[in-house]
């Protein structure tokens, strides 16, 4: 099948890899602009602009979904991951097959740009992947194929992403031999439809006064972006990763150091911090942040 790809992230990478070493024609990859970046406003090229380039693939970087008509009407099927871009129908329904869509969830559950952090958030047992055709709703196109997983307890979202892009690659690669083989997609179903919308920076702020299970799961959600934080001494402080800590005497937000450990109360118990990132510094273990901070008695996260 002749295809292009449109996607952002690097986690749309497994697909491509895929999909340039089967037997389907990838002729073009599309991404979303240069981007600023960093304090200097750098221009920064997509990951998936830079694998295409290295792997010698026709890119295009469109400013305006009009630029898409030539490359949708040369194509039987254009096969979106985390494109970032919402496409009129105009664009979507011009290939022979459609846009189709590689989604890490268990649609219609997660519909919207956050699927993963969410379900690990909300403290689910299992998600997955679908694939299914483009419309004009968020999410709510026919489905071609699901694939299940379990969401192993120790699982961040970065863990999560890289687990469900590979598996979402074979999807893909099964999904357009099914559409060779005349399947069709069947619609989905409005039971159980929930939205994942965008996490901000705000919302990443943690309250102490939550559950120690929430929170930890907040924290495993928010990772890597745009990571859980909180004030330590009227400054941002990022924590990565996280366990749960048997102290139960603590008040929300208190801090206690023990055995070079850093234990924050909760509302119901406390949690133990192991990676955090300084305000402007790179990620550390908490030993090595202890050495510096040299926690006093009564300080708290806030």
């Amino acid at each position: 099948m002749r295809l292009a790809v449109a996607a952002t992230p690097s986690i749309a990478i497994p697909t491509l890899r895929a999909l340039s070493d089967s037997e389907h024609d990838l002729v073009a990859i599309i991404t979303q602009p240069d981007r600023g970046a960093g304090r200097g406003k750098e221009l920064r090229q997509t990951p998936v602009a830079s694998w295409a380039i290295s792997n010698e693939i026709p890119l295009l970087k469109p400013l305006d979904s009009d630029e898409l008509i030539e490359i949708s009407e040369s194509v039987e099927c254009v096969v979106t991951v985390g494109y970032g871009v919402i496409l009129p129908e105009s664009i979507i329904n011009l290939p022979k097959h459609g846009y189709l869509n590689l989604h890490f969830s268990l649609l219609p559950k997660w519909r919207g740009a956050a699927p993963v952090q969410r379900a690990i958030q909300a403290g689910e047992k299992e998600t997955g992947v679908s694939i299914f055709k483009l419309d004009r709703g968020m999410d709510t196109g026919p489905i071609y194929l699901q694939k299940k997983i379990a969401i192993p307890d120790e699982f961040r979202s970065q863990e999560l992403f890289e687990a469900l892009s590979e598996i979402g690659a074979m999807a893909v690669l099964e999904t357009l031999q099914g559409i060779d083989e005349g399947v069709k997609p069947i619609p989905q179903s409005e039971n159980n439809a929930t939205i994942a919308a965008k996490i901000s920076k705000e919302e990443a702020r943690i309250e102490w006064n939550l559950s120690s299970s929430q929170i930890f799961r907040n924290i495993k959600a928010f990772y890597p972006a745009p990571i859980a934080w909180t004030l330590f001494r009227n400054e941002v402080v990022r924590i990565e990763s996280a366990k749960i800590s048997g102290m139960d005497d603590l008040t929300p937000g208190e801090l206690r150091v023990i055995n070079r450990g850093l234990h924050v109360g909760t509302q119901d118990g406390a949690l133990e911090i192991l990676t955090i990132v300084p305000a402007g510094k790179k990620s550390i273990d908490v030993g090595s942040w202890l050495n510096g901070a040299r926690i006093q008695g009564n300080e708290r996260f806030e």
